[in-house]
């Protein structure tokens, strides 16, 4: 029954994303949802995208070892990534009406600091989109009881995803988004009220995690862990922001306003409905400890979907797979199309300028066929988790995309040379630190922001400076 549920759900899901593929007739449809979103579709969309594999399955998993402290880069990071991005960038961002946030690059700094950052960008989604396709092979294997194998799992969830998405770019992942949205909060709603009924209550479970020392979420007072601490928040909260994900909801946006609302009130919704799983993932201390015992150091990423499985009645069973899939799916057809739309886009048509609208559309679609079998390929031979692959995703944007971003929004002194400076020494910075200390006191990425942090000021010194 669950197998074949998640089969119809499946089919009923990709046909809803080819219905709303019809309406694509141009890059602006497939980048941007021709700028015509509403406030419910576009918040939802800016939910669910952020309501992915790594909510259900890697920061319960995570929470569980290392308690709040471990999680501070998500949820708490990432919700306060929207939130920021929805008072400081919206407004500035989607005045521009541009198609991707490459080119706000190329309009700032130039076409060498567009090709740079866009390549950081398109890489950044590399361990993002796999987590996704890694978490749909998961998923498939425990629902159909090992019957099909986590990489057969992959292979169909990652060809489903992309048939969708291929045909009908923004518009079908706005579309499906506001009904996974919906899916998700119901789900995640009904089959917590089934395990607070098995624990005793919400707070039973709450003094219990307390006692275990789970919720203890500030460093230890020395210099190693809380640089570590604010590594951890600042990749998510700042590498986040320069991301084509995040702008696309912007300008698919109807006007301003809505650009703006949509960004903080997706991240609000995002930071609560994440608990729900750090509470069912909690529950299984309470109702099935020897479950937890099994998997924790092995594979504690199945121990949310195996409690389900072994404790909770068919209908529960139904909702809660059936809103993991939602999330997963709404998040892989958005983290799919971003790198696909920006690499055609601030690449390709910077290489052949006299590109019709048909022919990058064209080329749109073809990229996101070729980088589908790319996270496809990462993702069944990665060993990374889930949590590890999408917290590491938003390092390289971070050191070389967030500081450019930033200063060309506020800093009238911001030009191509400190543009180029700050990509440059970010990432010489980090990747180096990277190779010689990856475990130093001072994290790569913070060694990194700050080295780019330098390096616009540097920049800023020399106004006439040009790149163009």
């Amino acid at each position: 029954m669950l197998l074949t549920f998640v089969v119809i759900y499946w089919i009923i899901s990709v046909g809803i994303g080819l219905w709303a593929a019809l309406r694509v007739k141009n890059t602006a449809d497939f980048a941007a949802a021709g700028h015509s979103l509403p406030l419910p579709i576009v918040t939802a969309t800016v939910f669910a995208t952020w309501f992915g594999s790594e909510t259900v399955l890697g920061i319960p998993a995570t929470f569980l070892k290392e308690g709040l402290g471990g999680i501070v880069s998500d949820p708490f990071g990432s919700s306060l990534c929207l939130i920021f991005v929805g008072i400081f960038f919206a407004k500035h961002l989607y005045n521009r009406r541009m198609l991707t946030i490459g080119d706000f690059f190329r309009e700032k700094y130039g076409r060498t600091v567009e090709v740079i950052i866009t390549l950081c960008i398109v890489v950044s989604y590399l361990g993002w989109v796999a987590a996704q396709i890694k978490a749909l092979g998961l998923v498939f294997n425990v629902v159909s009881d090992g019957g099909i194998s986590q990489t057969m799992g992959m292979l169909i969830g990652a060809g489903s995803v992309l048939i969708y998405t291929l045909y009908g770019g923004m518009w079908a992942v706005a579309m499906t988004d506001f009904i996974q949205m919906i899916i998700i909060v119901v789900g995640m709603l009904y089959i917590g009220g089934e395990m607070a009924s098995q624990t005793g209550g919400v707070f039973v479970v709450l003094q219990h995690a307390s006692d275990a020392g789970k919720l203890n979420f500030w460093p230890d007072m020395n210099l190693a862990a809380i640089l570590g601490f604010i590594a951890a928040l600042v990749t998510m909260m700042l590498g986040s922001i320069p991301q084509q994900d995040v702008f696309q909801r912007i300008t698919s946006s109807k006007n301003v306003n809505i650009a703006v609302q949509a960004a903080i009130l997706g991240g609000v919704l995002y930071f609560i409905f994440a608990f729900v799983p750090l509470f069912l993932a909690y529950s299984a201390t309470l109702i099935n400890p020897a479950l937890v015992s099994q998997y924790l150091e092995t594979d504690s990423q199945m121990i949310l979907p195996k409690l389900i499985l072994q404790h909770a009645p068919l209908l529960a069973q139904i909702m809660f797979f059936g809103a993991l899939l939602s999330a997963i799916k709404s998040c892989a057809s958005a983290t799919l199309l971003a790198p696909s739309v920006t690499f055609a886009e601030n690449i390709v048509r910077g290489m052949f300028k006299h590109l019709s609208d048909q022919q990058l559309l064209k080329i749109m679609r073809i990229t996101v066929l070729c980088f589908a079998v790319i996270v496809t390929a990462f993702a069944i031979n990665s060993e990374l988790s889930i949590f590890k692959m999408v917290e590491n995703a938003y390092k390289v944007t971070l050191v070389a995309a967030f500081v450019p971003l930033a200063f060309g929004v506020y800093w009238s002194k911001a030009n191509s040379l400190g543009g180029l400076l700050a990509a440059l020494f970010g990432l010489a910075t980090w990747i180096s630190c990277e190779i010689l200390a990856p475990k130093g006191t001072m994290p790569p990425q913070l060694a990194g922001l700050l080295a780019s942090v330098f390096g616009m000021l540097l920049g800023g010194l020399v106004p006439r400076a040009s790149l163009r």
